[in-house]
């Protein structure tokens, strides 16, 4: 399976393009030895796609005393998380402690469910989007209060107007690097907010005020995770890229997108990152295209020299296998042992990813 990784380091007089494939492949361009050397320190931030629970995920993770445990699912990509320094992920589900759980199309899943992510290491889960009102206001409650026990921090949905206050625009920092977090999605399936809820709703009026809110010069990345485009589109359609360049002229670093459940292309330059839409993390659409998505690997660079952050990508393609729901990155998929039908499933999911990414 080919991954790819791209460096873009605006170093003086020195431009790094690393290419790395299956058997890597390099280019770099060096610097003369008579320059000074250059100190650079990275951030590195984790992004991951949906996080969906069909029914037959919640009956898979079921234990014979009635508990629930995702472990099995997450247990050969929790390192990719785990090892970042920030790690996000799309939370399209609503928690639950008090059973009554549901899939399509209203999702309502175990509260378990944060204990895996939590255990995986998972820093901040952002929840705009169309499925967070499916249990109405005891689901956005829950699924609140279930995040806050584990330590895991939200945004883009909020209990109250202190919630909101606390968390629309999420500041955190590390490494001598601060970062302001934003996150909105298109709608709600129909269902309305909850009066006594907030949602982030995408409105080029309110983003815009909330950019302005962040200083710049108290922040230095800006990271808009955006649920947006059509669902099972393999490329970003005109709204989404409209919404990508008024975020970057605004002052987003970086873009991550979710809702359309496949894989679309991404971008980068030395002044940020979009990504269109990482596909699903894990569900159960078993079907082409939607049984896989990508890790996003974003390395926040600040060199000594520079005024402004570089940035350095990694797309980790990862596929479900089932039963389990396992994640399989591919240094598991290509040589753990599965069915034949399976082989052949997770081989046309690489095919389709070399062929969308890498071509």
């Amino acid at each position: 399976m080919k991954r790819l990784i791209y460096i873009l380091l605006a170093v003086p007089l020195c431009v790094w393009f690393v290419l790395e494939a299956s058997p890597a492949i390099r280019y770099a361009a060096e610097s003369p030895e008579s320059e000074p050397e250059v100190k650079c320190d990275t951030v590195r931030l984790v992004f991951g796609g949906d996080l969906m629970q069909h029914m037959p995920q919640v009956s898979a993770a079921r234990s014979a005393d009635g508990s629930y445990d995702y472990t099995r699912s997450f247990e050969y990509v929790a390192h990719y998380f785990r090892d970042a320094d920030v790690a996000v992920i799309n939370l399209e589900t609503t928690l639950s402690p008090d059973g009554h759980y549901s899939g399509y199309p209203c999702f309502c899943s175990p509260v378990e469910v944060a204990d895996a992510m939590a255990d995986m290491g998972i820093d901040v889960a952002v929840m705009a989007n169309n499925h967070c009102c499916d249990r109405a206001s005891r689901g956005i409650a829950s699924t609140v209060e279930a995040l806050e026990r584990r330590a895991i921090r939200h945004t883009g949905v909020y209990a109250d107007s202190a919630d909101y206050r606390r968390n629309n625009i999420l500041r955190f920092g590390h490494g001598g690097v601060r970062f302001a977090m934003i996150n909105y999605t298109y709608g709600t399936n129909g269902i309305p907010v909850p009066g006594d809820r907030m949602v982030n709703l995408i409105d080029t009026l309110v983003i815009s005020r909330d950019m302005a809110a962040i200083d710049r010069d108290s922040v230095d990345c800006i990271i808009a995770f955006m649920h947006w485009g059509n669902e099972y589109e393999r490329r970003a359609n005109a709204e989404q890229r409209r919404l990508a360049d008024f975020l970057r002229r605004h002052g987003a670093d970086i873009v991550i997108g979710s809702h359309p459940h496949v894989i679309q292309p991404f971008e980068v330059d030395s002044a940020g990152v979009v990504f269109y839409s990482l596909g699903n993390f894990v569900s159960n659409q078993q079907r082409r295209y939607c049984d896989g998505g990508l890790i996003a690997a974003v390395d926040v660079i600040r060199c000594d020299t520079l005024s402004r952050l570089q940035y350095a990508v990694e797309a980790i393609p990862v596929w479900v296998l089932c039963p389990g729901y396992r994640i399989l990155p591919p240094e598991v998929a290509d040589t753990i042992c599965m069915p034949d039908d399976a082989r052949r499933r997770y081989e046309q999911f690489v095919s389709d990813t070399n062929s969308l990414l890498y071509l």
